[in-house]
């Protein structure tokens, strides 16, 4: 299991453990690490659905600059909810910039596209080789349960997997207030620690065997110290959209509530981690959706069940 072989702790100081402002805590402890000669770095994708301006995704940037050689591709506009599409109608315009993050220069193309578009342009387009790592987020919001595929993080995250190439999709637990924002009230920074450590983790051993993505969903309220444990996805929803009805009679949907059957929550769920545990969810997911039944047994099943009929 991933809790075996990956280290939580890090030394940190007595100072870096109280909580800052989005991203202050991250960029003072990552910027010290010795920036390596272009040639021997690994490329690090970065990428989001929050657009290429988001105070998450700088944070994310920021927790990872000592790695390897960063590179930012991302839609240049909100992208939530997008999941994996690929819209027709993106220009796949491109907003190019560089980004001078304490003292390093920090690629930066926005596109008018969807994050899976977004990071396919990036590996056939605009990276100078196939990246060693995609990190997409940090979101605003987690992404738990069913709502999983409807994420544009999560899309992000799949597109690049699809590529063979391991990859972390990171979210912090948000109000909604929030989710489609780029406020500045919102603290990145133990998200920030939770994706430094994963991403150290991957680029030293790389993806544990049948696992292609690392869903890291973290708490509002977590510190350096909320413990983690590995979680499936739950069956719940968890994001639902309410319906209305009208005095006439007619139903309305609009919009999406947080919503939680506790009496048929599965303990062992990235849902019951955030909700009820507040402890940081590591979900491995796969880009494989076969589901996980005997093939012949299946077989023999539906077989006999059409003789029949």
């Amino acid at each position: 299991m991933l809790q075996s072989v990956i280290h939580w702790q890090e030394n940190l100081t007595k100072a870096d453990k109280s909580p800052k402002i989005c991203g202050i805590r991250a960029e003072r402890i990552f910027s010290r690490e010795t920036e390596l000669s272009s040639e021997n770095q690994t490329l690090i994708l970065m990428t989001n659905d929050d657009g290429a301006a988001s105070p998450g995704l700088r944070a994310a940037v920021r927790c990872v600059i000592g790695l390897g050689e960063v590179w930012i591709v991302a839609p240049h506009a909100q992208q939530s909810g997008s999941g994996r599409s690929f819209p027709t109608h993106s220009t796949m315009r491109v907003w190019e910039s560089t980004l001078d993050l304490d003292g390093i220069q920090v690629p930066c193309f926005a596109l008018d596209a969807s994050p899976a578009q977004a990071v396919r342009q990036a590996i056939l387009r605009f990276l100078p080789r196939v990246p060693d790592l995609t990190i997409s987020g940090i979101n605003y919001g987690e992404n738990l349960g069913g709502s999983v595929t409807v994420s544009g993080t999560i899309g992000a995250a799949i597109e690049a997997a699809s590529f063979g190439i391991p990859t972390l999709a990171a979210s912090l637990e948000t109000a909604r207030k929030y989710h489609f924002s780029h406020s500045t009230e919102v603290d990145f920074s133990t998200a920030a620690l939770v994706v430094r450590r994963f991403a150290k983790y991957l680029l030293t051993h790389g993806m544990p065997e049948g696992v292609d993505i690392l869903k890291l969903d973290v708490p509002c309220d977590a510190r350096p110290n909320t413990p983690w444990r590995t979680t499936r996805v739950s069956r719940q929803q968890y994001f639902v959209t309410p319906v209305m009805i009208d005095e006439q009679g007619q139903k309305h949907v609009s919009g999406y509530v947080r919503e939680i059957d506790l009496d048929t929550l599965e303990a062992d769920s990235d849902i019951y981690a955030i909700a009820v545990d507040r402890v940081i969810s590591v979900t491995p997911l796969t880009t494989d959706l076969t589901a996980r039944v005997d093939p012949q047994q299946l077989q023999d099943i539906l077989s006999a069940d059409h003789a029949a009929s």
